[in-house]
């Protein structure tokens, strides 16, 4: 029992200081990416739904840590289209209650780790789809392409733009 909870102690570690620099590029990268995304809602596809909130937690591994694992493109665009597969197939199959919520989380990250395309935001596009209500509920199969496929692949345009940029920064780390 004291090795099990002396796991949760935890260590000290060296934390890196983000320079004010970095921390400039995460922002232009994070803004360009949404306003872009919130512009193509309102101007041309004012009928469809095109933000979702997966999208802002997205935001902040490909521009603030786009070194991240969970931040390369196959991780953004593969985990968030398969989870919110997941999630759609789990509400058309149980609607929405507590159960097809738990089901479309823990669904969507087994078959990310299956897959080698964790990226947590995804997990929050499964759940989203479960219990985001009518606006998400009416698209049905639409919604894992647009706006979850479509708005990653804005967002990873922007991010690979936007993170070249700086000589510091190199955006993938890989495919």
């Amino acid at each position: 029992m004291k090795t099990y909870l002396g796991k949760m102690r935890g260590e000290r570690i060296q934390r890196a200081r983000v320079g004010w620099q970095d921390a400039i590029w995460s922002w232009l990268g994070a803004f360009t990416g949404m306003a872009v995304i919130c512009w193509l809602s309102s101007a041309w596809l004012s009928q469809q739904l095109l933000i979702v909130g997966s999208f802002g937690a997205t935001s902040v591994l490909i521009y603030a840590a786009p070194e991240s694992p969970f931040a390369q493109p196959s991780h953004v665009l593969f985990g968030s289209v398969l989870s919110a597969c997941i999630g759609v197939g789990c509400y058309q199959l149980l609607g929405a209650t507590p159960i097809s919520m738990a089901l479309s989380v823990s669904l969507s990250i087994l078959v990310m780790q299956l897959t080698h395309t964790v990226h947590p935001p995804g997990a929050a596009a499964a759940l989203i789809a479960v219990g985001g209500g009518a606006s998400v509920h009416q698209l049905g199969w639409w919604y894992p392409l647009l706006p979850i496929g479509m708005g990653c692949v804005v967002m990873l345009v922007i991010a690979i733009l936007v993170n070249n940029l700086a000589r510091h920064r190199r955006y993938p780390r890989y495919w």
